[in-house]
């Protein structure tokens, strides 16, 4: 995963930032969306979301009309966006031979759980639904980048999502910030430790906006702690436009 802090911007949102780092948030039961709005609009720091029609415990689905508005104020303070498939679509398996072909599992939408093989022009499609439907909600344009449900991916994928404008997003080791694991074998207070600890300038950092299997929800409870103390280590926010690995990328097909 990228780390690039000796390539890291001189500025984020106008000021000197020698230490960025780039907090991204993937959709989920959307159940504390709300609550990590406030701590974002109260810390001052932009992320970039990654959007999937996830179900949620409110509503028609993480990128539903329900949502929408939800979507919409977040453009309006300057986040961004970028696909993550809109139905959740889980890489399994390259097929082998021409050309190329992949075993997916959807784990949303109306084939989800289903083994599917799809070619390379579906799987751009559906990387491409999703940036579509953000734009719809947003009324601004997504980001030209993609992350794969789980970050699971081969370079076959890669080649194929970049062939239709998308580069894949993954995350550092240390971003890594252990929303997914189970309370009782990771505390709150271990993960925000053991991110305080561990995090580098130029990493990217992933969270949720809720998981399912967590007993003791991560967010908000950590999220505001984080980022106050990676502020107080020297260490700046900004989104993945200003990544030194994907913003000329950015520049160059926006």
């Amino acid at each position: 995963m990228l780390a690039l802090s000796s390539l890291a911007p001189r500025l984020v949102l106008g000021q000197p930032c020698d230490k960025p780092v780039y907090l991204t948030l993937d959709t989920g039961h959307m159940g504390v969306a709300e609550l990590i709005a406030n701590v974002l609009n109260r810390q001052q720091v932009k992320v970039t979301f990654f959007a999937a029609n996830e179900k949620t415990q409110e509503g028609d689905g993480s990128l539903g009309s329900f949502w929408a508005p939800w979507w919409k104020a977040r453009a309006a303070e300057g986040h961004e966006f970028a696909s993550h498939t809109l139905d959740h679509v889980y890489w399994r398996a390259d097929v082998p031979g021409e050309p190329p072909r992949f075993r997916v599992r959807p784990s949303a939408g109306p084939q989800a759980g289903k083994d599917l093989t799809w070619t390379a022009p579906e799987y751009c499609a559906e990387i491409e639904r999703a940036s579509r439907r953000l734009q719809e909600v947003t009324g601004r344009k997504p980001l030209p980048l993609y992350r794969a449900p789980g970050g699971k991916v081969s370079p076959r994928l890669l080649a194929t999502a970049k062939s239709c404008g998308y580069l894949h997003v993954g995350w550092a080791p240390a971003g890594f910030l252990g929303d997914e694991l189970p309370s009782e074998r990771a505390s709150n207070q271990e993960l925000l430790q053991k991110a305080l600890r561990e995090v580098r300038g130029g990493d990217i950092l992933l969270a949720h906006l809720g998981i399912w299997s967590r007993k003791d929800p991560w967010a908000p409870a950590v999220l505001e702690p984080l980022i106050a103390g990676l502020k107080q280590r020297g260490f700046c926010f900004a989104t993945l436009r200003d990544h030194p690995g994907y913003r000329d990328w950015v520049a160059r097909v926006r």
